[in-house]
């Protein structure tokens, strides 16, 4: 009897031995700039490389970026602080701060406005200043300063906002033209050699002529123009692009493939994940933003950007493998994204449309102007955020708020119209975030001093760019669960998978990470929640 229990013992020893994820030597945050839950269940059967791996692991298929502020920089706030942009301070891409000296009062969320002059000119330096939190890799060094974090991206605001400040390396392609990799301002020093390496192949890169990419039987499937106006059309392309076309460059999956070069690179002259202390590497990965924006997120060229961005995510695992190193990866969306209203009215969706000139704040102003007899412009406007402009006389402003909500309200493009004052008075949402009111989502996005004193969010299926042919053609940032579900997926050796569908939300990675690598991370200071990431009885989180 002794002896079957002690068999009994060791046949049950390495199922316990395996419950408990291992404490990872590297820890791999991937954000995708706009991979929306809606691409990865369209694609998730046609996966065969680094996306079949996570979605092999513990998947999350309904996350939640459960704020209203449905961009960049809010996304990629939240992964790795595990706060919501009402704490830590990214309420948008971009804000209104009347009170700054400089002419332009519109601050990029991932500049420091003190030391330049207009994002919009591209004369501005890079920072995480506006970031009121510590990120993972932040609380990663406080806890042992011998951890490495090093931050990737497409954009600034990707690689500041999973980074942090203290990142010990942080490199991004350069705003002013995306032709090569630069980093802060104040990190004199060539850097790392791997970086001139990666920024040499861009040059040749770019230098020279791509042919259009070949078309997958699945692909092919997807490739139907869609005719935008002016003669344009999109959703049939393949990324031919002529020599010098930085733009075209971008705007394709080769965008990826030179961040990810840069990762792979770091890796291997850093040494990362094969120090004294686990080490953290965040990639924001932006291509799939750029072609959702340019092209939709229908259409060959999508199809094309996620059979790259499989690959390449494969091609990251295989290297991480290769080198024996203990890894735990996380991928997520920073957002989701809407397709251009021409091609959903096509695919059954005939109420989707375009925003009109009639919510332009030109239009508004004017109507404020006249309505008021006012004798400058009442409003300042960025996205969803309407501020009520210093230079009315302070008499006269809860006059201009009053009307301008009314206006607002009166459009039959608006859902709803928020004001700050009733926002402070709500208290931070909870729950289920797919049951949130419009007002709880914007509440979630809400910090006084940053936030507009109106919040205006559209109905559902309206696009707010006007013209398609000018720029952009389709674009994010509603308070539609279009827009707010992503994906998360967590993997590493010997994970034994399942699939939860119920909700979750982006800032619960942060507080995951942390239990996986033995950081205590106070509930008072986050939004999340530790999530259970083993199927069973078993729990990595601590006792509630």
């Amino acid at each position: 009897m002794i002896r079957m229990g002690l068999a009994l013992a060791a046949l049950l020893a390495p199922m316990a031995a395996q419950a408990q994820p291992p404490a990872p030597k590297l820890v791999v945050a991937v954000a995708v700039d706009q991979f929306s839950a809606d691409l990865f269940a369209e694609y998730r059967a046609h996966f065969t490389g680094g996306l079949k791996r996570l979605a092999d692991g513990v998947v999350f298929p309904s996350g939640y970026q459960s704020h209203a502020a449905t961009e960049t920089c809010p996304g990629h706030s939240t992964i790795l602080t595990g706060t919501r942009p009402a704490r830590n301070g990214i309420i948008g891409n971009n804000w209104i701060d009347q009170s700054i000296a400089r002419t332009n009062k519109l601050v990029y969320c991932a500049e420091d406005e003190t030391r330049g002059s207009s994002p919009r000119g591209g004369d501005y330096v890079s920072s995480a200043v506006h970031l009121k939190v510590p990120t993972l890799g932040q609380r990663m060094k406080a806890a042992d300063p011998r951890s490495r974090v090093v931050a990737v991206s497409g954009k600034d605001r990707g690689a500041l906002m999973m980074g942090g400040g203290g990142a010990d390396q942080l490199w991004f392609l350069r705003p002013t033209d995306y032709a090569a990799f630069e980093t802060l301002r104040d990190r004199a020093g060539p850097g790392p050699a791997a970086v001139g390496q990666v920024n040499g192949h861009v040059a040749r890169d770019l230098a020279a002529a791509a042919p259009a990419r070949p078309l997958s039987p699945l692909c092919q499937s997807r490739a139907r123009a869609v005719a935008i106006g002016g003669g344009q059309s999109v959703g049939a392309g393949r990324f031919a692009r002529a020599a010098g076309d930085k733009r075209a460059w971008r705007n394709s999956p080769d965008a990826d493939i030179a961040t990810m070069d840069l990762a792979l690179g770091l890796v291997d002259e850093l040494r990362l994940g094969r120090g004294e202390a686990a080490d953290l590497l965040a990639i924001s990965l932006s291509a799939t933003d750029f072609v959702g924006h340019t092209y939709g997120t229908g259409g060959s060229e999508m199809c094309l950007q996620l059979a790259v961005l499989d690959a390449q995510l494969g091609r990251l695992f295989e290297r991480l493998d290769a080198l024996g190193i203990d890894y735990a990866a996380v991928l997520t969306g920073d957002h989701g994204g809407h397709d251009l209203p021409e091609r959903l009215r096509e695919l059954a969706a005939p109420e989707a449309r375009r925003v009109d000139t009639s919510l332009s704040p030109e239009t508004i102003n004017a109507e404020l102007r006249r309505a008021l007899r006012l004798s400058v412009d009442p409003l300042l406007v960025e996205g969803a955020d309407i501020y009520v402009s210093t230079a009315v006389p302070r008499a006269r402003r809860a006059a201009v708020l009053r009307a301008a909500a009314d206006r607002y309200r009166a459009s039959p493009l608006v859902a709803a119209v928020l004001s700050a004052a009733e926002l402070q008075r709500m208290p931070q949402p909870s729950g289920p975030p797919e049951a949130w009111t419009l007002a709880e989502r914007a509440r979630a996005s809400f910090y006084p001093g940053r936030s507009g004193d109106l919040i205006v969010a559209l109905k559902p299926r309206v696009t707010p760019i006007a013209d398609p042919t000018r720029g952009y053609v389709a674009t994010h940032g509603s308070f539609w669960d279009y827009d707010r579900r992503v994906p998360i997926l967590f993997w590493w050796k010997g994970v034994a998978p399942f699939e939860q569908s119920l909700s979750v939300e982006t800032v619960d990675i942060m507080p995951t990470l942390a239990t996986l690598i033995g950081i205590d991370v106070p509930a008072a200071e986050i939004d999340g929640r530790c999530l259970d990431l083993l199927a069973g009885g078993d729990s990595n989180c601590p006792p509630r």
